[in-house]
């Protein structure tokens, strides 16, 4: 993953609401910032926050 895409998702990270960045795990906070697919249960956590292409 290149540095842009990492300061991206770092900048949606932290424009998350805190009460739903502070319900995510550590393992659930690296997958939102490097992982190239999401697993179903961090889409169900995010869901009101991503928008559907």
């Amino acid at each position: 993953m290149d540095k842009k895409t990492l300061k991206e998702r770092q900048i949606s990270f932290d424009s998350l609401p805190p009460a739903i960045r502070d319900s995510l795990t550590e393992e659930e906070k690296q997958m939102f910032l490097t992982a190239e697919e999401w697993p179903e249960e961090l889409f169900a956590k995010l869901d009101e926050f991503i928008v559907k292409e």
